[in-house]
């Protein structure tokens, strides 16, 4: 059977993912690697572009089409799906969003799978061969051993050519914040693949560097440190030598030996999600596990950088004490903490999770001509309203931010802190990589939002002093 799986882009992103590095999309290298022999699996990634889907989706082609979908690219999504129903071409729909609007989707698709598929993957393939494929699947949470996890690392999509690699070597994170679903698609418990089945993994990587997507590397606790600190020594005395980045929570700054390891091991930095410098937004978004630790942000990102190590910090806006100015202040404290790459964006309610249920209650998502409106649930839309301002004061302030990153010479300012910092040139280089990316995207945004946010630029009154805060963020080298 001839298989095409699909990672769909939504025209108001294309933007995003078409600038800078080209990254796998993992869970469809994971389901390629899966499916039974004798069987023809092509994947087709629109952040090269979405004319080879529309030109290759031909019953002559393939006889069946999954297509998988986070919240903001479910629109694209249905429209793939309504042209292959179209054509005669078959499909089943997974990822995210199929998890958290199983119903929704089903009335695009031919078939809906639910949660993580690596174990009815190939029973999926098998009932599509024999034309009895199911209206619905239900993975569960497996444990990841025996290949599950596994990526075809040869296979690149037939529309383009990744620049760097993706590897798993574990699942689910046990902080459970209110904003995000990872916890309840992936659960609480981290599950973690053998060491040899992942160095071997590893090994078969021909991409000089590699994301390592795991959701928290490190974890939470002693156990999981230890085990992360048991892989960096693996990777260490017999993996091949590559530079490589994850995600993981603010507490690994605290331990000096797992970091020495990581960089020993590759690491040149690591994605921290801080979310905010306020307790009670903390609080309010579920992330209790930074607001005890809240306090010691400075020490731990210095231990960050005195391990050789950059950081890349995620805050969001838009909690319940963030107000006009805290775009403004978040960028101007996360520059003073030390953080090397800032991502700031706008709060944003994801079906199926608590915060989707509890502003729906609340009546506070506005966005909701759906599927249409799912495309504006992208992290640079505000698509409710706020506790503490107007949906379009976040808007406005958060096109402050990108106006000044779009403008501002920071780039090799921030290049050259990182360097003296971690004494790293590859962390270094790293950095600079991540912010000439950022600088990139920010000037495509600037210029879609131009016209409709030109009246901030005129006058002289609190919108210029906060745009004048937010160009200091990126004037700053030193605290």
């Amino acid at each position: 059977m001839r298989v095409a799986l699909i990672n769909p882009v939504a025209r108001r992103l294309e933007g995003y993912h078409t600038m800078g590095s080209k990254i796998p999309h993992l869970g469809l290298q994971v389901l390629a690697k899966l499916a039974p022999s004798g069987h023809q699996v092509d994947i087709i990634d629109e952040i090269f572009g979405s004319e080879t889907t529309d030109e290759s989706l031909r019953p002559d082609r393939y006889d069946l089409v999954g297509i998988t979908s986070f919240t903001s690219t479910v629109t694209r999504a249905y429209e793939i799906a309504a042209m292959c129903r179209q054509r005669g071409l078959t499909t089943i729909m997974g990822g995210p969003h199929a998890w958290a609007c199983p119903d929704e989707a089903a009335r695009y698709c031919d078939s809906v799978a639910i949660g993580e598929c690596d174990e009815i993957w190939p029973e999926i393939i098998a009932d599509a061969a024999a034309g009895r494929l199911a209206k619905r699947y239900e993975g569960g949470l497996p444990e990841l051993t025996h290949g599950l996890g596994e990526a075809a690392q040869d296979l690149q999509p037939i529309n383009g050519q990744y620049d760097v690699a993706c590897i798993q070597t574990s699942r689910g994170c046990p902080v459970n914040c209110d904003y995000c679903g990872v916890t309840l698609f992936n659960g609480a418990k981290i599950r973690r693949r053998p060491m040899d089945e992942i160095v071997a993994e590893w090994n078969k990587i021909t991409k000089p560097f590699v994301f390592v997507v795991d959701d928290n590397f490190f974890g939470t606790n002693t156990k999981h440190a230890e085990w992360a600190k048991a892989l960096c020594r693996r990777l260490i005395s017999d993996g091949k030598k590559r530079l490589w980045f994850s995600q993981t929570t603010i507490n690994m700054g605290n331990d000096q030996e797992g970091l020495r390891l990581a960089y020993r091991a590759g690491c040149r930095g690591m994605f921290v999600g801080f979310e905010s410098f306020s307790a009670e937004t903390l609080e309010g978004l579920g992330k209790r596990f930074n607001r005890r630790l809240l306090d010691d942000y400075q020490k731990l990102v210095d231990g960050y950088h005195k391990c050789r190590v950059s950081l890349f910090g995620a805050f969001i806006v838009g909690g319940p004490a963030d107000g006009v100015e805290t775009v403004a202040e978040t960028a101007l404290q996360s520059v003073r903490l030390g953080v090397d790459t800032i991502q700031i964006t706008n709060l944003t309610p994801l079906p199926g999770t608590r915060l989707y249920q509890r502003l729906m209650d609340e009546g506070r998502i506005f966005a909701t001509n759906y599927p249409e409106d799912w495309e504006r649930y992208t992290f640079t839309e505000t698509v409710y309203t706020p506790e503490q301002m107007t949906p379009e004061e976040l808007d406005e302030s958060m096109f402050e931010l990108r106006h000044a990153a779009a403008n501002e010479p920071w780039v090799w300012k921030r290049t050259l802190r990182t360097l003296l910092r971690t004494r790293s040139l590859t962390s270094a280089l790293f950095i600079h990589g991540m912010n000439k990316g950022w600088k990139r995207m920010a000037k495509i945004q600037a210029r879609i939002d131009a016209a409709q946010y030109a009246h901030l630029f005129d006058g002289n009154g609190a919108s210029a002093a906060r745009r004048a805060k937010v160009r200091k963020a990126f004037k700053l080298i030193n605290r």
